[in-house]
């Protein structure tokens, strides 16, 4: 990490990811669930996913903890930097392992980071857009002379809300479908003041909520002690909100995304789509190209809806495929209140 990043933004030094287990394909969930393959396949799209509990009798087997510090441990390795060299660390998840302490605290302390900032932001998926926007902002107010590498973090373990007790069989389809559209994972970004082996940075990250007198697309309970024997489930989504929703919103963060950033979409080489399930992932893409000719960039038919750990598992695919000056633009829509969430990706000389 000699050189320095260039252009305004910050330089991807490094980028990883940690997925718990195997993967657990549709025949296998199809069978402990009592559905079939063939309705997961059509109806979400998704082939397969990754948990962090034993399907067989929810025995919790990985932490977010342990995910978000096997990420962060690979993005700090992909940079080439130890926990010395981190400034920050900044946390995104909708699924912490506890209230207190901050997943983060304890990321960081598995890491050996010590005596820096550790920030945690509570969000769904696009909260990895707002802990890169944040790290931006940390990065470019540093002292010169301060540590080099700011540790951006996200992950979810979606499983822990999943009751494997009951009889799936009654479930409605709209409390069935969390059972087969989620999945667990994290991912890391090591961002740098200096650019990085990877030849890239991050341009600008964009988020706004956009659901100004809109319900809530999704809500996700968190029970205490008063009511922790409550009938709510712990998981509601509005399905056909989403699919009415998220489309629009995501078109309105791409053309926001390329009128901040001054890059008209016809040079854009990559997109890289919301990720809600392999299908409805299917039916956004189209939208948004619009007879353009970018390549996608999507994981989540392999990796399931892994929340905030999304963002970077398209970023660790995406770098590899990013050709000298290749423009790239991500973007995340989280239905809980309607925030959308992009980035902008160049590659640099």
């Amino acid at each position: 990490m000699s050189d320095r990043a260039g252009r305004g933004g910050a330089a991807i030094a490094g980028v990883g990811s940690a997925l718990p287990g195997d993967p657990v394909d549709n025949t296998t969930l199809g069978e402990r669930l009592g559905v079939a393959p063939e309705w997961i396949d059509t109806f979400i799209g998704t082939r397969t996913r990754h948990f962090s509990l034993d399907l067989a009798d929810g025995r919790p087997r990985w932490s977010l903890e342990d995910l978000c510090a096997e990420a962060a441990d690979r993005a700090l390795a992909d940079a080439g930097a130890d926990a010395d060299d981190v400034a920050f660390v900044v946390l995104a998840t909708a699924t912490p392992d506890a209230l207190m302490p901050t997943t983060a605290a304890m990321v960081a302390d598995r890491l050996g980071i010590d005596q820096v900032p550790v920030y945690q932001l509570q969000s769904g998926c696009s909260g990895a857009v707002q802990a890169m926007a944040f790290a931006s902002s940390l990065l470019a107010a540093a002292e010169r002379g301060s540590r080099p590498v700011g540790l951006v973090v996200g992950g979810d373990v979606c499983s822990k809300h999943l009751d494997l007790k009951q009889d799936f069989r009654a479930l409605p389809p709209a409390q069935l479908v969390n059972y087969v559209l989620f999945g667990d994972g994290a991912g890391a970004l090591a961002l740098s003041r200096t650019a990085g082996t990877h030849r890239a940075r991050l341009v600008r990250a964009e988020h706004r909520i956009g659901g100004l007198g809109r319900a809530p697309g999704q809500r996700v309970e968190w029970f205490g002690q008063a009511d922790r024997h409550s009938d709510r489930p712990a998981v509601t989504e509005d399905y056909k909100a989403v699919e009415t929703q998220v489309p629009v919103l995501a078109e309105e963060m791409l053309r926001t995304l390329c009128d901040r950033v001054g890059w008209p979409a016809t040079t854009l080489a990559h997109v890289l789509p919301p990720q809600l399930g392999g299908r409805m992932t299917e039916r956004i893409t189209r939208g948004l190209r619009q007879g353009l000719e970018w390549e996608e960039v999507s994981c989540v038919a392999e990796t399931g809806n892994n929340g905030n750990a999304l963002a970077f598992l398209q970023l660790e695919r995406l770098l590899p495929r990013l050709r000298a000056g290749g423009r790239a633009v991500g973007i995340a829509i989280e239905s809980s209140k309607w925030i959308k969430a992009g980035f902008a990706v160049e590659a640099t000389p």
